[in-house]
């Protein structure tokens, strides 16, 4: 299969990176930069005898490239900075976006669409309209990265196999968005089970703000190995058909109470796209904030005025 990266920084050239050397599919690199994903596909290939990969990537600054592409990541955009909201960004990516949403239009219409800029629920609302494929073959991540670092706050809190901690995260990915932690477990075992409430709920905001808590760090960049794995994974799983329970930015068609727009919940991820929304019993208190992050993502959904 061919999957087309658009956008050739650090989420980009790492999700790129990432598929070849699990051997996933072929992949072109996008970006208007003259030269950048040249240069880091060169450097990709150059890898190749040594870590014994034999998909191939390649660089250009054509978007007529993109022609034949499978699967399409949208990676292109600003990036936070400190003291910025995901928001911050709207409607500057807005117009990045949906300039690539022309672009694979044009030239890869039959493309899976996933959407990894930000604010990413919104601007996958805003790729389906520019597009009109069908909405289960576009998407958004963050849903699997948010309950990445969830997963990875729990493992380290509790000192056990990060491989043995399932969690999950819903809603926008942003502030509000809506870790369960009635959901999460250690190998079968609740967690809540294992850690008190204050301590989970402490792990709770620390998941909310952990995008944040990055871009602290680095003051000129943001977040792009966990996001990549997350990406990584969303393709691997189409690619092979492996059917994963993933959250997703998927458009929800009355799914939870929830009509007419993108925002994260457990989809069954396959060659399709968006096989399947699964709704989990969420009580009343679950319900309540997951819908109130998709009211929040439809109010910024009006802003840009876009069409469903």
């Amino acid at each position: 299969m061919k999957v087309a990266i658009i956008g050739a920084g650090f989420v980009g050239a790492t999700t790129a990176q990432r598929i070849v050397e699990r051997n996933l599919a072929d992949v072109v690199l996008y970006d208007i930069v003259e030269g950048l994903p040249q240069g880091k596909a060169l450097d990709m290939m150059e890898s190749a005898p040594i870590w014994g990969f034999e998909s191939s990537v390649s660089g250009t600054n054509d978007p007529e490239d993109l022609a034949g592409a499978d699967i399409a990541v949208i990676t292109s955009g600003i990036v936070r900075q400190p003291g910025m909201s995901r928001d911050d960004l709207l409607e500057r990516n807005a117009a990045i976006v949906a300039s690539v949403a022309d672009h694979l239009l044009e030239h890869a219409p039959q493309a899976i669409i996933i959407v990894v800029t930000n604010p990413v629920d919104v601007l996958t609302h805003l790729t389906a309209a520019k597009v009109g494929t069908p909405k289960e073959r576009i998407l958004g991540m963050g849903g699997i990265l948010d309950s990445g670092r969830f997963r990875y706050f729990l493992a380290t809190e509790l000192g056990v196999a990060q491989a043995d901690v399932d969690a999950m995260v819903l809603g926008g990915h942003g502030d509000d968005m809506v870790p369960l932690p009635r959901f999460a477990t250690v190998n079968g075992v609740s967690i809540e089970a294992l850690l008190p409430k204050e301590r989970i709920q402490k792990l709770v905001e620390r998941t909310r703000s952990g995008g944040a808590e990055i871009v602290g760090y680095l003051k000129k960049g943001s977040a792009y190995y966990a996001p990549s794995a997350a990406v990584a994974q969303m393709v691997e799983s189409i690619v092979r058909d492996q059917k994963r329970l993933l959250p997703c930015s998927a458009w929800c068609s009355g799914q939870y109470g929830i009509t007419g727009q993108f925002v994260g919940v457990p989809v069954v991820l396959g060659r399709r796209g968006v096989e399947k929304i699964v709704e989990l019993p969420l009580n009343a208190d679950e319900m309540r904030e997951l819908q109130t992050s998709s009211a929040r993502v439809a109010a910024r959904v009006a802003r840009l005025r876009i069409g469903g």
